[in-house]
């Protein structure tokens, strides 16, 4: 856990003192990502470097894990938190073992521990170890680069990680899929990790907490959810934007809001059953599953209203299939492009297990503004 009690930084000046970060006081608990936000010079690099001391306090303290880091030596304090920055800054002379390698070194772990540490965290950001070791920095992409140099910040295991805008300079592509596989690593390490941002896309999908800065002031501390359905003031609902209720898309879950008793038929249903079976429902079609209640069709109302037979006779194919993993973005990009209104929903073995609808994306969606009123 990580816990800023009153930290402020005062710079002095040509034109006098310039308070970067104001007595900011926030909890990050353990396990748990926070992303800084806010525009250019409001503070929040300032205070994420107050934290190793890179920057000096003026005032205020820093507990990690219930310690006061105050009384800590600087190089232990430094050494037992991972830091990245958005430049990339592997060591050109070294192979790509040797740099991952550098701390464990300086920390005196011995070779074949540290060894198959560098292999480990290769593997968890899928880079061939038995490629990449003996590599050097120059004879990697940048994307690739950016990998080696946020698993070297995790080489020594610590329980704290700082991140100053790493995935800034990354194209979008790379960007996305780095951003991807670092939640699967932070998944299995359950690091505490406060994270510098720009972007209020990256912060909601990458943070647990979300602290909005402005001239030095934390204007708002909270979750992604709570901050875009609640923002506490103008500027943070400006600095988020007006598309915000869009943004929460990405935070909901197709298996949060589906309806759990999907309606369906089997190919040996005649058509009158499922017409019966969607006016009850008033549904206009229903799923069609096979026998390992995989949905392989729907029938629409006016098929099963003008003709005769089985439900395997008479079907048109998916429109599309959300599965129970997939956000809400996902889920309302797949239903715009079929023109659909709703769509099967699947577990991780292809199963019907429910199905979700715009109007229910919508009612969860306004659930928290009807809970606020």
């Amino acid at each position: 856990m990580i816990k800023l009690d009153n930290l402020t930084k005062i710079f002095d000046t040509s034109e006098g003192p310039v308070t970067a970060a104001d007595h900011i006081s926030m909890e990050v608990p353990s396990g748990e990502i926070c992303v800084l936000l806010g525009p250019s010079g409001c503070g929040k690099t300032t205070t994420l470097k107050m934290i190793n001391r890179i920057i000096p306090a003026t005032s205020g303290t820093v507990f990690i894990n219930g310690e006061d880091t105050s009384a800590m030596d600087t190089v232990d304090l430094r050494r037992s938190i991972g830091y990245v920055i958005q430049q990339i800054g592997l060591f050109p002379n070294m192979t790509i073992e040797e740099n991952i390698s550098v701390v464990p070194r300086l920390l005196g772990w011995q070779p074949e521990r540290y060894k198959a540490r560098a292999s480990e965290l290769l593997d968890m950001v899928a880079l061939d170890p038995s490629t990449f070791l003996k590599r050097y920095p120059n004879e990697l992409s940048g994307g690739q680069q950016q990998r080696i140099w946020v698993i070297r910040a995790l080489a020594a295991d610590p329980p704290v990680m700082l991140m100053d805008e790493p995935f800034g300079a990354i194209d979008p592509i790379n960007r996305e899929v780095i951003q991807d596989e670092f939640l699967k690593m932070q998944a299995e390490l359950n690091k505490t990790i406060l994270f510098v941002s720009h972007d209020i896309d990256e912060a909601v999908k990458m943070a647990d907490k979300i602290a909005i800065f402005r001239a030095g002031k934390l204007e708002q501390y909270a979750s992604p959810d709570t901050i875009l359905a609640h923002p506490a003031n103008e500027f943070v609902a400006g600095f988020v934007g007006s598309d915000r209720t869009l943004k929460r898309l990405q935070l909901v879950r197709a298996g949060q809001v589906m309806g759990a008793r999907p309606t369906f038929v089997q190919p040996q249903q005649s058509l009158s059953e499922a017409l019966v079976i969607m006016e009850r429902n008033e549904h206009r079609s229903i799923t069609l599953v096979n026998s390992q209640h995989e949905p392989i069709g729907i029938i629409s109302r006016d098929v099963a209203w003008n003709h005769q037979g089985l439900c395997g006779e008479h079907y048109e194919g998916l429109h599309g299939i959300a599965q129970q993993h997939d956000d809400l973005r996902t889920v309302v990009a797949q239903m715009f492009t079929a023109d659909s209104s709703w769509l099967p929903v699947v577990d991780d073995q292809g199963r019907l297990v429910g199905d979700i609808t715009q109007r229910g994306i919508t009612h969860h969606l306004g659930a928290t503004y009807r809970t606020q009123g």
